[in-house]
């Protein structure tokens, strides 16, 4: 499984972290950045990964690949990140919603705020992200809803 992950600088040290831990645990990673502490735009780092994220289907109940975006809040990742069609970015802040997010929601970005976890959180999140499936049922009605809204 492939993971797509970016920052911009409120999240670059937790990210260094994440992308280490990942990598050591034999996880394909890849780095869109940011690669310093240097003051950028959130929205240009989060665009990185939606870009290269392939349109998984809203039906499919396993990610072949997933993003991680993280910011200071996470809410301005996880808001660019949704206004790309294909993407379904969920801002998590603790275990279960990480778990619903996927399970209710299919989601396919983690948005974390750097300012709000610390290190072994974020790693539970993400682990938890990446092992849970899909519900389908009643669930894929909803979610295909929100992908058809066009305004």
């Amino acid at each position: 499984m492939k993971i797509l992950v970016a920052s911009d600088h409120a999240g670059f040290e937790l990210k260094e972290q994440i992308v280490s831990a990942l990598k050591s645990a034999n996880n394909d990673v890849e780095d869109f950045g940011t690669h310093s502490l240097d003051s950028v735009d959130y929205p240009d780092y989060a665009d990185r990964v939606c870009k290269k994220l392939k349109a998984s289907s809203e039906q499919e109940s396993e990610l072949s690949e997933f993003g991680i975006l993280i910011c200071g809040s996470g809410q301005g990742m996880a808001l660019r990140a949704n206004k790309f069609s294909h993407v379904r970015a969920a801002l998590v802040y603790n275990d279960e919603i990480s778990r619903l997010s996927r399970e209710h929601n299919n989601a396919n970005i983690i948005c974390i705020g750097s300012r709000f976890c610390d290190l072994e959180s974020a790693l539970q999140w993400i682990n938890t992200f990446k092992k849970t499936h899909f519900l389908q049922g009643r669930h894929q009605t909803r979610v295909a809803k929100v992908g058809a809204l066009t305004t």
